[in-house]
């Protein structure tokens, strides 16, 4: 349940009660981790960050989902010198806290080898397991348009 001051879990008694500090700490810096595990290529420890069911939903940008991780180390290698030499992230919200699940959207910035840069929006489920919190789903959005597309047709149109 998700309130103007923040984001709530039901606790065990059925009272809200806020995601803690150290929980938005630690998933912040699990979304971090990727960048930094794929930019350094150990693909192999991607199971610090994501569930080994994991669904990676690259549909935007298409290459469809890519489900387990397995098949996510599969296409990253597959993708080869097409994938960004740097990849940033900022901007991290976390949304809502329900049935133990977080939804966190962040802003990815990827660094080609040639220096051009794309913008991404990756929408983030996570869930906490054994070893701490990991994601379960990520959607990887391009961002195409300024302000999401809003007031295009006005330029298209030469118009004011």
């Amino acid at each position: 349940m998700t309130s103007g001051r923040g984001v709530y879990a039901e606790s065990r008694e059925g009272q809200n009660m806020a995601l803690a500090l150290e929980d938005r700490l630690a998933i912040t810096e699990l979304i971090a981790l990727h960048g930094h595990l794929v930019d350094e290529g150990e693909l192999d420890r991607c199971q610090e960050v994501f569930t080994p069911d994991v669904v990676y939903d690259l549909s935007d940008v298409a290459q469809g989902p890519v489900t387990g991780l397995a098949a996510l180390k599969q296409a990253a290698l597959a993708l080869g010198a097409a994938n960004p030499v740097a990849h940033h992230v900022t901007n991290v919200v976390i949304e809502e806290v329900a049935d133990g699940r977080v939804l966190a959207r962040s802003k990815g910035l990827g660094v080609m080898a040639d220096g051009s840069c794309g913008s991404v929006t990756y929408e983030d489920t996570v869930v906490r397991v054994e070893a701490g919190w990991r994601i379960c789903h990520r959607k990887v959005s391009a961002r195409r348009a300024p302000l999401g597309g809003l007031g295009q047709e006005r330029r298209g149109n030469g118009g004011s």
